[in-house]
């Protein structure tokens, strides 16, 4: 049981690490123009040598751009939040019990990843400028579309899951 507890520990744990990954890491847009450095863009900046904010970021048109941003940040805070709730749960419910309050937790911060980079995908046009709309994805939208199926799975087992001694 005890490896158990371990495994599901280490799986919950990186997927929160996948998750400050993809929020932070700047690697969700990736254009390389011919004869100019590769320009990476994320969710707040655009970098090549330097970084520049997001152009229009504020405004009424980046309105998904900053679901994007809100659901992929509640989904990393929806995550510590089970894994701590999770740890609670394990020393203070009576055996037999199920994890359920953590499962609901991490199976939300499933569903905002969900959200947030399905709404990359049908409008990340809309967030360049014209001159970076000719990329592709990067490496933080796969660790984004990675850590949706781990966030769930890590959830359904926490529904699954009793306490035992």
């Amino acid at each position: 049981m005890l490896i158990i507890l371990a495994f599901i520990i280490l799986f919950h744990l990186a997927a929160a690490i996948l998750l400050f990954v993809a929020t932070i890491h700047n690697a969700w847009w990736v254009v390389s123009p011919p004869g100019r450095d590769v320009i990476y863009a994320d969710l707040w900046y655009s970098c090549n040598a330097t970084c520049y904010p997001v152009e229009n970021s504020h405004s009424v048109e980046a309105a998904y751009l900053q679901a994007v941003q809100a659901t992929i940040i509640l989904a990393t805070i929806l995550c510590c939040v089970s894994f701590f709730v999770f740890m609670l749960q394990l020393f203070s419910i009576k055996q037999g019990e199920r994890f359920i309050f953590a499962a609901i937790i991490q199976l939300l911060a499933s569903l905002c990843v969900m959200i947030s980079v399905s709404i990359y995908t049908a409008e990340n046009k809309n967030f360049h400028v014209l001159s970076l709309r000719q990329g592709s994805y990067g490496s933080s939208y796969t660790v984004a579309w990675v850590s949706f199926p781990m966030t769930l799975i890590s959830g359904l087992m926490y529904l699954v899951l009793r306490k035992r001694k």
